[in-house]
């Protein structure tokens, strides 16, 4: 699977905005890029792109910023990437081409296993919204499957524990 910086980036600067603009006051792209270690000109280009998403609004001038455009609980983490212009791939295959992910214009065999994943991924970001990640509602919430290898049936258990994950 494929999610570049820009994606993550944009999630990270997104989060940010919304924990620090509770205030009700703009937030400045410089202190984002402090407090996230993004360069400036880096978040400047995300902004620019996220506030014709929809996702921002500015307001220049002395004590002027971004503020979320939409209520924390209204953003969506996969707004956020699809405002960037990130596509979440887990296929060579290009949507938008017929020509298939081998050299011999055909599907791999594995093709709709990846795209299905593909999908998954895309439910979940679309389920998980910003307040969901501010108020850390998101660890924890994947669950799994099991196989009962008497019956052949697979049944959703419970919750997976929470990892600890390193960044």
């Amino acid at each position: 699977m494929k999610l570049s910086t820009k994606g993550r980036y944009a999630v990270m600067a997104m989060v940010d905005l919304c924990k620090e603009s509770q205030a009700g006051r703009p937030v400045t792209l410089a202190d984002i890029a402090s407090r996230q270690e993004i360069s400036l000109s880096y978040l400047e280009q995300l902004f620019s792109k996220l506030r014709r998403g929809g996702l921002v609004k500015s307001s220049r001038g002395p004590g002027g910023g971004y503020r979320l455009a939409d209520k924390p609980d209204r953003i969506r983490i996969g707004d956020i990437i699809f405002a960037v212009d990130e596509p979440i791939t887990t296929t060579r295959c290009k949507p938008e081409a017929n020509i298939g992910c081998t050299g011999a214009n055909s599907r791999c065999l594995t093709h709709d296993l990846w795209m299905e994943l593909n999908r998954q991924i895309q439910l979940y970001l679309n389920s998980v919204t910003l307040a969901d990640v501010i108020e850390k509602r998101v660890s924890g919430t994947a669950r799994i499957f099991d196989v009962e290898p008497e019956r052949d049936v697979i049944n959703l258990t419970e919750q997976m524990p929470t990892a600890q994950v390193a960044e």
